[in-house]
């Protein structure tokens, strides 16, 4: 049997025995967001496409997998939801700006040989605008999982307490984000980093020296990935508190006026 396929079903067994049903949707999930990453590819390899726009909407419906598909339709999905997408439209301009700064868009000098060969380097395509997509996409599931981590708790505290006030419920929204902002930025850090441990031994064997692998195209790409990936994490917390505190404290205004 293929290794691929033994590791899927180890996979599938494992997420069906823990998560049950919503373990079976997290593991469909898997495929169902890959095939909008493999999409968004191919519309961006039109020259014509915008890839901002492409990736504003992949990560919309990336963002309705994970939380609609996966945890259903409900007030903590919902505002998880607007959280992501507000999060995403002001990380993906932020991101923007940053690539065009930095100039790390295009390919490395360690990728030109091999590149140059097969490749046309002059494709027509806004390599910009995909760098800040690349790095959109790399946040896109961090985010929705800060979202609904949030939200999540806050919705149980209201149900606990539910006269409590607004600035008191958005307050536990940031102490919980507290909570889980250092472990997941440095959970994304290792992730990046563990993908890049070949590359960094490639620098050892090119005997470049600090500054030269500081200032490596490559390198840099990777850094401010992760430093955005990183002030998305921190972004969405406010934000997602913020909206779950006035969403629920609104819904439990109405409710009060119709009795009366």
């Amino acid at each position: 049997m293929n290794v691929l396929v033994l590791l899927a079903i180890i996979l599938f067994a494992l997420m069906i025995w823990i998560g049950g049903k919503k373990g079976a949707r997290s593991f469909i999930s898997l495929f169902l967001n890959f095939g909008v990453i493999l999409v968004s590819v191919f519309f961006m390899m039109d020259a014509n496409a915008d890839p901002i726009i492409i990736t504003l909407i992949a990560c919309t419906v990336i963002s309705c997998i994970n939380l609609f598909y996966i945890n259903e339709v409900n007030s903590k999905t919902v505002t998880a939801f607007i959280s992501t997408l507000i999060t995403v439209t002001i990380l993906l301009f932020f991101i923007y700006i940053v690539t065009k700064k930095a100039m790390i868009q295009g390919f490395g000098e360690e990728d030109m040989d091999e590149i140059s060969v097969i490749f046309s380097l002059y494709p027509g395509l806004d390599f910009v605008k995909i760098s800040a997509a690349v790095i959109i996409m790399s946040t896109i599931g961090a985010v929705t999982d800060i979202a609904i981590s949030i939200t999540s708790p806050m919705q149980e505290i209201f149900n606990q307490h539910p006269s409590i006030k607004k600035k008191e419920l958005f307050t536990s929204g940031l102490s919980i984000g507290k909570d889980i902002l250092g472990s997941n930025t440095n959970t994304l850090f290792f992730a990046f980093i563990g993908g890049y441990m070949a590359l960094l031994i490639w620098y050892k064997d090119l005997s470049y020296s600090f500054g030269d692998i500081v200032n490596s195209k490559i390198f840099s790409a990777e850094m401010i990935t992760i430093f955005c990936a990183g002030i998305g994490i921190a972004l969405v917390i406010p934000i997602a508190s913020l909206i779950n505190a006035h969403y629920l404290i609104k819904i439990r205004d109405k409710k009060s006026d119709s009795k009366i």
